[in-house]
């Protein structure tokens, strides 16, 4: 049975009409060992990062840290990667809950936004180090090699914090330069990424 709306068909037999959605395209997997840093540099070992697609997302898998009570967090460069520190203002939401049920929080975390910073944006709560403790999440980028627009951007990332809590943190905001960004590193607060894969995909 088809799905069609205004005389046209969107969905027949389970499958999508040609123009309605975007299919995903992975590009390159960066897997993390004890590494001070995770770069996505367009040209660079097959990553692209330009006007191919509208939108870029980047995956998290099992990111694990060398430090106890150190955060996942990136920057972007308008120069192939030779500097990270273009202007970001963000807003940063955040929710936990603590294994035994014994406390929970849900809000707005101004000190971990951005307003005009050249500073990483910070993407989760702290989390520990023990070998449970782990991040996971996503980051989408859009539009990155825009000439004429800001690059707006979202991130869910979930983790395990020191201190036995489930949390949640919700970024977005903007890369605040009408250059076009291609590359995008990633880092932790403190210390290195001791493990885990970050994948990015282009949506077409």
């Amino acid at each position: 049975m088809g799905l069609i709306s205004n005389g046209s068909t969107i969905f027949d037999a389970g499958s999508m009409s040609a123009g309605f959605g975007g299919s995903m395209t992975f590009i390159k997997k960066l897997t993390a060992s004890s590494s001070a840093t995770l770069s996505f540099v367009d040209g660079s070992g097959g990553v692209v990062l330009d006007n191919t697609y509208k939108e870029y997302v980047f995956t998290f898998k099992n990111i694990h840290q060398a430090t106890n009570v150190a955060t996942l967090s990136f920057q972007v460069s308008t120069d192939g990667g030779s500097s990270y520190g273009v202007n970001i203002t963000s807003s940063f939401f955040y929710a936990s809950h603590q294994e035994s049920g014994g406390s929970t929080q849900l809000y707005y975390w101004t000190a971990r936004d951005l307003a005009q910073s050249t500073s990483f944006q910070m993407l989760g709560e702290d989390a520990g180090n023990s070998n449970e403790d782990n991040y996971a999440g996503k980051l989408t980028l859009f539009n990155p090699s825009s000439t004429t627009f800001c690059k707006h951007f979202l991130s869910d990332v979930q983790s395990t914090n020191r201190s036995n809590f489930s949390t949640r943190a919700n970024t977005g905001g903007y890369v605040n330069t009408t250059s076009a960004v291609d590359a995008v590193q990633f880092k932790m607060t403190s210390g290195n990424i001791d493990s885990g894969d970050i994948c990015l995909y282009g949506i077409a």
